[in-house]
């Protein structure tokens, strides 16, 4: 009997053809490889191959038979997987030929002709769009799950004062909870891009083959609707070689780092003794090995470097694609990595923030006091010359003339009397008339908050309301 060249029973276990003359080097073998981190798409190939299978024996491409078989292998394996005793081979490069050649071994013949009618080039860009799909419904429900959590903050803190900056300096008080409502808001819009990007993720590529489509009779809006795709990747050319439904994804995932980056520095502000507005529960903490008073804030600064690393996988998706010619590349094989810790580290990232804005304690008394600082019912005042016939220009010349008078005494707006008050804008006498006793209920923190009574406003009833119309909004979706 005639015996096979060893390189030819390598290169069939690898799944392609007897052209090679030589097997591939090891070297070759482990710089090429995938399988180490393309297992994880292990359950979504499963998921993929099986509609495939289906479809193929609705069209009499294969038999009723093998489709029994491949699904009774497949159940196999899945088991095997979930319990983590697959045995995941070097040899056989990717997950896809893995689980081909382990199917091949349960139930024969019917295993290999399972890939009748496709490529590995549509079926790995199926298993992607499977995986992200499910990844993203993941990330929506974690950032659902913070809102709420922010949102139990904003309704408890409507009413306390603080301090609200521009520039980093004292700007105009508004309330805690209208702050913590901003990045709910911030969070709502990652959310919607979220969810617009798994539209363009949940397109079928399968069906394109390797690059022009198959000749075979294939039905793919059958394997769609098994797959719960939307619709169907219409060029196969494109179906197999494009990757912006991932850049996109990842584009998302740093707009939503950015975001939580924003709130890290803001705890990482408040949570310090010389601003003392916040404090984080212990858990979320960590001491110093050298400096036994300190308590540091270790999950948000985490957070903030980790913003920058989803911004690497942004930036290493788009240079990978940037110089690609159609279609599938090799190349492609390093858009894994950077996909996976985009989605990994987000979901982790909005997990742990929920858990950690549920044990966030605020120091009203310190928030108050910074907003008594930097005259920051200065705006108020100069709205109410104003109201009062003045021109806002001229109001807020005013305005300055009696700031520039508080800081020469170190005293407050609110400090000075009806007479001085008058004195220090420096109006004439029958301008100065036009400030009366009300002036005072305008100067107060309370007042000012209170009197941005409008959607949008900090005044506490607007963030009640806020928080009422966002609560709404989540418990709808």
């Amino acid at each position: 009997m005639k015996q096979t060249p060893d390189s030819q029973l390598h290169n069939k276990s690898a799944g392609w053809s007897a052209l090679f003359s030589e097997p591939v080097s090891e070297l070759v073998k482990r710089y090429t490889a995938s399988v180490d981190f393309d297992q994880r798409l292990g359950l979504f190939d499963i998921e993929g191959s099986l509609a495939h299978a289906k479809m193929l024996a609705k069209q009499s491409i294969i038999s009723e038979q093998d489709l029994a078989d491949i699904e009774r292998g497949m159940a196999q394996i899945s088991l095997e997987i979930t319990n983590d005793q697959f045995n995941w081979q070097l040899d056989l490069e990717d997950v896809h030929l893995n689980i081909e050649a382990r199917l091949t071994e349960l139930v024969g013949l019917a295993g290999k002709r399972l890939h009748t009618g496709r490529s590995r080039n549509d079926q790995v860009a199926t298993d992607i769009r499977l995986w992200l799909r499910a990844q993203i419904e993941d990330i929506v429900l974690a950032l659902k799950q913070l809102q709420l959590a922010l949102l139990r903050v904003a309704e408890r803190e409507a009413a306390t004062i603080l301090p609200g900056f521009t520039h980093m300096q004292v700007a105009q008080p508004v309330t805690f909870g209208h702050h913590i409502l901003a990045y709910v808001n911030m969070f709502s819009r990652d959310t919607e891009r979220l969810i617009d990007c798994r539209k363009r993720t949940n397109q079928l590529p399968l069906g394109a083959a390797a690059l022009a489509g198959t000749t075979y009779p294939i039905d793919r809006a059958f394997v769609a609707s098994l797959l719960g795709f939307e619709g169907l990747c219409e060029n196969s050319l494109d179906a197999v070689s494009d990757r912006d439904f991932a850049i996109e994804f990842c584009a998302a995932a740093s707009i939503l780092m950015m975001h939580v980056s924003r709130l890290s520095e803001e705890l990482i502000i408040w949570m310090s003794p010389r601003v003392g507005f916040i404090d984080l529960a212990d858990r979320f903490c960590t001491g110093s090995s050298i400096m036994p008073q300190k308590k540091n804030p270790d999950v948000p600064e985490l957070a903030r470097g980790k913003t920058g690393r989803v911004y690497g996988d942004l930036v290493s998706l788009l240079t990978l694609m940037k110089g690609q010619p159609l279609a599938y590349n090799k190349d492609n094989q390093e858009d894994k990595e950077p996909l996976f810790d985009a989605a990994d580290t987000a979901l982790q990232t909005l997990l742990i923030f929920t858990e950690m804005v549920q044990g966030l304690t605020v120091k009203p008394d310190n928030m108050r006091n910074a907003a008594l600082q930097g005259f920051s019912t200065a705006t108020d005042l100069a709205d109410y010359l104003v109201k009062q016939g003045l021109a806002f220009r001229d109001a807020h010349e005013a305005v300055a003339h009696a700031v520039k008078v508080c800081t020469a005494r170190q005293c407050d707006l609110a400090d000075l009397t009806l007479p001085e008050l008058r004195a220090a804008t420096g109006l004439t006498a029958e301008q100065q008339a036009l400030i009366t006793s009300d002036v005072s209920h305008c100067l107060t923190l309370e007042g000012s908050v209170s009197a941005r009574n409008h959607i949008g406003g900090t005044a506490p009833n607007q963030v009640l309301a806020a928080v009422a119309r966002a609560k709404s909004r989540l418990e709808a979706d």
